[in-house]
């Protein structure tokens, strides 16, 4: 059983998800200090070299798992209805503590009041 999670914050998703995550014991990179300004592949490709999930709101990062098939460690993609830092922190804390380790190697969109998790084609756990 994995305790603590490892994550890249994209700069979309904001610093406040990587203080609440910190806070709660997780491992967490933020895209704005590794590699401002890099597109979403170089992100997706770090973040699977480190073996880390990444948490974003760029609906980007779907075509490159599920259009492209590009490798990854896990992807958090937030569509919130509110869009706020309350509301993303409240969103990815209950991710983090209710699917644990199942957020590696899967791409999860979420909202406040529900989230949807799908394994990509020819990723294997």
């Amino acid at each position: 059983m994995i305790s603590t999670l490892r994550f890249l914050i994209d700069e979309s998703a904001g610093k406040k998800i990587a203080e609440a995550l910190l806070k709660d014991g997780h491992d967490v990179k933020l895209v704005y200090d590794v590699m401002l300004g890099a597109p979403d592949l170089k992100v997706l490709e770090f973040a699977e070299r480190e073996q880390r999930i990444v948490i974003t709101n760029d609906k980007g990062f779907g075509e490159l798992v599920f259009r492209l098939g590009r490798p990854n460690s896990g992807v958090i993609l937030l569509r919130l209805y509110k869009d706020s830092p309350q509301n993303r922190i409240k969103t990815t804390l209950t991710l983090t503590e209710n699917l644990k380790e199942d957020l590696y190697k899967h791409f999860v969109v979420a909202s406040e009041v529900e989230f949807r998790i799908r394994k990509p084609q020819g990723i294997s756990t």
